[in-house]
């Protein structure tokens, strides 16, 4: 095998190198700048170049990254390596290894929906597979994009004619900034919290564009038990901030406000009850059900193993589809885990 399980994650052993290591390393291979695929401490970082300023800001500025343009080849110990658009976020990529004329590729996150703020997913054909299986369940189903945006400026404009605040939960790289790029801006001003705003200007430094956004600062101060006057700065503004923001002291300075999630989970009936917000929007980055099954199909892989999320219904679904298919477990797995990676 050319990739297999280790203690310290999925490792190459013809390379001698990690792709997306839980803990330090000599060399890793990056997927993406989520926190739970790029982790501190290892020696030497390589990622997609794209990508790189975002995982600088995750890792800190003595992490070592190289970045390689999408499609070039770097040589690890006589292993080809190359990277290639996953379009789950800025930045995220697929693997390419080939050793002695055998390729395997690893997806990392992926979706095939369209995304402004990142390079679309590429189909690369290899022997073997790795992919991940967050949504690897046939009720999970995505509208269009379009039509789930529709659905949030439609919410965002009835909330502005009735002079409320339109906060609007999203993890904070990656969905946020496709809510930002997304959304229809001429229909009021918007606000970010600060952990969005920090990765908003690397995407702005990587050429991603974002429409004009304001710290909840730069609009003044304010409380539920405030006058209505004092309000009005907030009355209209779409707020964009992390799920850990909610119920915190931060929330107060909006006064009347609407709430809504957007995540693959809102799926799932009850999701918005347990979240405890006004709406929720089925929004995720990571693919759906008949995404999996195409890009799957498209790298006409001869075997596939499958990871993090829902794993055994995929791995049953492909095997009666004569795909031989298996379970390759990892530390990213479950729903909270996913959760925390911007599903």
């Amino acid at each position: 095998m050319l990739i297999e399980p280790s203690p310290h994650g999925l490792y190459c052993m013809a390379g001698d190198f990690h792709i997306d290591p839980w803990q330090p390393v000599g060399r890793a291979v990056i997927t993406h700048a989520h926190g739970d695929h790029a982790r501190p401490g290892s020696a030497s970082y390589l990622a997609a170049k794209c990508g790189v300023p975002i995982l600088q800001v995750r890792l800190g500025p003595e992490a070592r990254i190289e970045g390689l343009d999408y499609g070039e080849t770097r040589e690890l110990n006589g292993v080809k390596v190359s990277l290639h658009p996953a379009g789950h976020v800025l930045g995220s990529a697929q693997v390419r290894i080939e050793s002695q004329g055998e390729v395997w590729v690893v997806t990392g996150d992926y979706k095939l929906d369209p995304d402004p703020t990142c390079d679309p997913f590429e189909p690369v054909r290899c022997h073997t597979l790795v992919t991940e299986s967050t949504f690897g369940l046939p009720i999970y189903r995505w509208s269009t994009p379009r039509e789930i945006f529709d659905g949030i400026d439609a919410w965002w404009r009835a909330n502005a004619a009735a002079g409320r605040a339109s906060v609007l939960f999203g993890y904070a790289f990656g969905k946020a900034q496709r809510i930002l790029a997304s959304v229809d801006a001429s229909i009021g001003p918007i606000v970010v919290h600060g952990a969005v705003d920090v990765l908003n200007r690397g995407y702005r430094e990587c050429g991603v564009k974002l429409p004009e956004t304001r710290m909840a600062g730069e609009l003044g101060k304010r409380g539920r038990g405030t006058s209505r006057q004092e309000n009005e700065d907030f009355g209209g503004a779409l707020v964009v901030a992390p799920p850990s923001a909610q119920n915190s002291p931060w929330l107060k300075r909006f006064g009347d406000y609407s709430d809504a999630f957007a995540s693959g989970w809102m799926a799932i009936r009850g999701a918005r009850r347990r979240k405890a917000v006004d709406q929720g929007f089925v929004l995720s980055d990571h693919a759906d059900w008949p995404g999996l099954n195409r890009a799957i199909e498209a790298t006409q892989a001869q075997r596939v193993y499958v990871t993090h999320g829902h794993i055994a219904p995929l791995v049953q679904w492909l095997n009666e589809r004569g795909i031989d298919a298996h379970a390759m477990k990892t530390e990213f797995e479950g729903e909270a885990g996913a959760e925390e990676a911007g599903a």
